[in-house]
């Protein structure tokens, strides 16, 4: 029987009805962010509408509150490499959807909980992906997901197969189809999507075509 002053752990946040759409989330990562509207401008346009920014770019808490301030509830603005408590009450501030995160921090997956932010873990080993959804994450990144590969995916949800995972680093556009098929329930795409659009002189025109290429990869990968 649980005592009256037992704490009662909130409900799970879900994933955004546009993360469950499009399959796919948008790293924007650089040293500054001072390209970073028109890059998410960019993805927005092609069919990407759940956007990562991360607190390694300078400014990026400022860009995320200008965006979340005059974009729609369409669009699914996060903030990464959110390692702290502190770190997450910054993003919801801010504006924050979700938060994203290297590792697994149990204080920090709560207080997104606390703040109904959905939260993503990053995880590498099944111990470590059943501690994170176990302390009420949204969903687990498998991270360095593109130095494992899909197969390593097929593997680990063999025993886990209700824990959903999103694969991010070093996926290549060309595997996103591989990595549905697995089981992952999105991707996360930065490098190999973004390339250069972050710098001053970055082609947006590439990045389109690669945000188009990345949509239809992950329309391909549906079951």
């Amino acid at each position: 029987m649980t005592s009256p002053s037992a704490s009662v752990r909130p409900e799970r946040v879900g994933m955004s009805a546009a993360l469950l759409d499009t399959r796919l989330i948008a790293i924007l990562r650089a040293a500054d962010a001072s390209r970073a509207e028109a890059v998410a401008e960019t993805l927005i346009e092609n069919g990407v509408r759940s956007l990562e920014l991360t607190l390694t770019t300078v400014g990026a808490l400022d860009v995320l509150a200008r965006l979340a301030a005059r974009l729609g509830t369409d669009i699914d603005l996060g903030m990464g490499t959110v390692l702290t408590v502190d770190d997450v009450n910054r993003a919801a501030d801010a504006g924050a959807c979700f938060v994203v995160s290297p590792t697994v921090d149990t204080d920090v997956v709560s207080a997104a909980q606390a703040r109904g932010l959905a939260s993503y873990p990053g995880a590498l080993t099944p111990t470590e992906i059943a501690t994170a959804w176990s302390a009420g994450a949204t969903a687990v990144k498998l991270f360095p997901g593109g130095a494992l590969g899909p197969s390593y995916l097929s593997a680990v949800r063999a025993p886990l197969p209700n824990i959903p995972i999103i694969p991010t680093g070093g996926v290549a556009l060309q595997d996103i189809p591989l990595w549905l098929k697995a089981g992952a329930r999105a991707v996360g795409l930065g490098s190999p999507l973004i390339g250069d659009a972050m710098s001053p002189d970055g082609d947006l025109t590439a990045l389109a075509h690669r945000t188009r290429q990345a949509s239809d990869a992950a329309f391909e990968g549906r079951e």
